[in-house]
C-alpha cells in the first residue's frame, strides 16, 4: 500500500479582486441626485459609464496558487514557510476543505484535523467542555472517543478552572491552548497547523513542538506553517517553500531554509528601510516610517566588527498615547531572536508598572547604538516594533533591514579562526599569577593599568 497521504496535482486557486475607478468615484446626495437627473441623457447618448457598471469593469483576477506540485509521505513533518502573502495559508485552508480549488486536485488519505486561526471550529456561546466536544464531532468523533481523551485535552490546555466558562470570554492565548490541545490529541491522520501557535506563550509553545514530535511518531502527517525558522529545524524533516502563490522549494529541511533566507534576503533593504506604498507598517495608532543602520563615526566602515553604529527609528504617533517604547530585536539567519532593546528612557519602574509621560501625535525619532567589538562575522536581521503603557504590544514589524559584517584586522590579529557563537563581545580580562597577590591586589594593580589586560 502507498505511504503517500497528501497529493496535489497542479493546484491554483484565483479570487476576482474589484476595484473602484478613482475617477468615477461619488458620494453623498449631492452625487445620487446627479446621477439620477443625467441617467436618461447617457441612455441617449449611449453612455453606460454608470458607476455601477464602472465597478464592475474595474476588477482584476488574482492567483493566490498557481500550478503547485507535491507528495507527502506518511509520518512526515512538513514545514511550509515563505514570506507573508506567498500562498501558505491559502494552501491549507484548500487542504483543509475549507475552500475549493479553482483547478488542479488534492487526494487526502486519512482524518484530518486543522488549527488555521484562533477559535477555528469553536462556538463563541458554547463552554470550553462543550467545544471539545463540539469539535470532536467535527472531527467525525465518536462521543465515547471525545471522552476517553478528555483528561489529557484539558490537563494538556491549562484551562481547568475556565473549562465551563464560554469561550467568548476565553484570551487569545486560552483560544489557542485550548483548540490545539482538541486537534492534537483526537488522534488525526493528518494535522495542520498554521502559524497560530505565536499566540500562545513560549511554555506552551514549547509543549506544542514536543506534542508535534509525539504526534510524527507515531506514524501520523504534520504540516506546519511558521516564520520562526529554527522551529521548523528542530520539528520537521521536509519544506515546503511559496513564493507569490507557486512553489519555489520542496525537498530537505536544511536545503528548505537556505532557500528561505536566500530568498527573503534578496528582498530585504540593507541598512535601511522606509515606509511607502505596500510597505506601510503599524496601526491606528503609531506607524513606522523608517530605520537605519549608520556609523556613529561617520568615518569608519559599517561593515567592520569594530565599528559602533546607531539605529536610527523614525516613526509617527497618531493619536495621543501613554508611554511609547520603541523596541528593536536582533534576529540570526533562522530568525531567532538573539537579543531585544527597549526604549525606556523616560521610565521610572515601580514593582507592577512603568511611568511614563502622553506623547501627543507627531513624528519622533529614537536611536539605539550598537557597540563596536560585539557583533560577530555574519548577516543579522532587524525587527522593530512599539508597545505603549509599560505593557501593551501596539505591533512588531517582519524582518525589514539586514546588516553584514566583517572581522577586523585588529580581530584577526587575536585569531585567525572563524569565531563562534552569535555575537562576539570584546571583554575586559585581568590576567596575573594566582600564588603571586590576592584579587584585591590583582584589582588595584588594573586601576593603576599595571596588570595585562587581554
Amino acid at each position: 500500500m502507498s505511504d503517500i497521504v497528501i497529493r496535489v496535482e497542479n493546484l491554483g486557486k484565483r479570487y476576482e479582486i474589484g476595484h473602484l475607478d478613482p475617477t468615477g468615484y461619488r458620494t453623498g446626495l449631492r452625487h445620487a441626485i446627479q446621477d439620477a437627473l443625467t441617467a436618461p441623457f447617457r441612455r441617449l447618448t449611449g453612455d453606460r459609464g454608470s458607476e455601477a457598471s464602472r465597478k464592475r469593469a474595474a476588477r482584476e483576477v488574482f492567483w493566490a496558487l498557481r500550478a503547485i506540485d507535491f507528495e507527502v509521505r506518511r509520518g512526515d513533518v512538513v514545514g511550509v514557510i515563505g514570506r507573508n502573502g506567498a500562498g501558505k495559508s491559502t494552501l491549507l485552508k484548500i487542504l483543509s476543505r475549507i475552500t475549493e480549488p479553482t483547478i488542479g486536485r488534492i487526494g487526502l488519505k486519512g482524518r484530518v484535523a486543522s488549527l488555521l486561526e484562533v477559535g477555528t471550529g469553536f462556538h463563541p456561546e458554547l463552554t470550553g467542555r462543550e467545544n471539545i466536544y463540539l469539535n470532536g464531532a467535527i472531527l467525525g468523533m465518536s462521543r465515547a472517543e471525545v471522552k476517553s481523551k478528555f483528561d489529557e485535552i484539558v490537563a494538556f490546555s491549562g484551562v481547568e478552572k475556565f473549562l465551563d466558562t464560554p469561550v467568548k470570554r476565553y484570551s487569545s492565548g486560552m483560544y489557542v491552548r485550548l483548540a490545539f490541545s482538541v486537534a492534537a490529541h483526537l488522534e488525526p491522520e493528518i494535522l495542520i497547523i498554521d502559524e497560530v501557535l505565536a499566540v500562545g506563550d513560549s511554555e506552551f509553545q514549547k509543549k506544542c513542538l514536543g506534542k508535534m514530535r509525539d504526534v510524527a511518531s507515531d506514524g501520523r502527517t504534520v504540516l506546519f506553517v511558521s516564520h520562526n525558522m529554527a522551529a521548523v529545524a528542530a520539528l520537521c524533516s521536509e519544506t515546503l517553500l511559496m513564493d507569490r502563490g507557486g512553489l519555489h522549494f520542496a525537498g530537505g529541511v536544511e536545503a528548505g531554509i537556505t532557500a528561505y533566507r536566500n530568498l527573503v534576503s534578496s528582498q530585504v533593504d540593507r541598512w535601511r528601510w522606509s515606509s511607502g506604498p505596500g510597505r506601510e507598517i503599524g496601526n491606528e495608532r503609531i506607524a513606522l516610517r523608517a530605520v537605519t543602520v549608520e556609523p556613529v563615526d561617520p568615518m569608519q566602515d559599517r561593515e567592520s566588527t569594530s565599528t559602533a553604529l546607531k539605529v536610527v527609528i523614525d516613526y509617527e504617533v497618531l493619536a495621543v498615547l501613554s508611554g511609547v517604547t520603541p523596541f528593536l530585536f536582533l534576529v540570526d539567519d533562522l530568525g531567532t531572536e538573539i537579543f531585544n532593546s527597549v526604549d525606556l528612557p523616560s521610565a521610572v519602574a515601580t514593582p507592577d508598572r512603568f511611568l511614563m509621560g502622553d506623547l501627543q501625535p507627531g513624528h519622533y525619532r529614537s536611536v539605539c547604538t550598537l557597540p563596536g567589538d560585539f557583533l560577530n562575522e555574519r548577516e543579522y536581521g532587524i525587527k522593530v516594533g512599539f508597545n505603549t503603557s509599560g505593557t501593551h504590544f501596539e505591533f512588531v514589524s517582519r524582518e525589514i533591514l539586514r546588516i553584514c559584517f566583517a572581522q577586523t584586522q585588529t580581530m584577526r590579529a587575536e585569531y585567525s579562526g572563524r569565531w563562534p557563537g552569535m555575537i562576539r563581545p570584546r571583554l575586559g580580562w585581568v590576567s596575573a599569577p594566582r600564588c603571586s597577590e590576592d584579587v584585591s591586589d590583582l584589582h588595584e594593580r588594573t586601576e593603576r593599568g599595571d596588570a595585562r589586560i587581554s
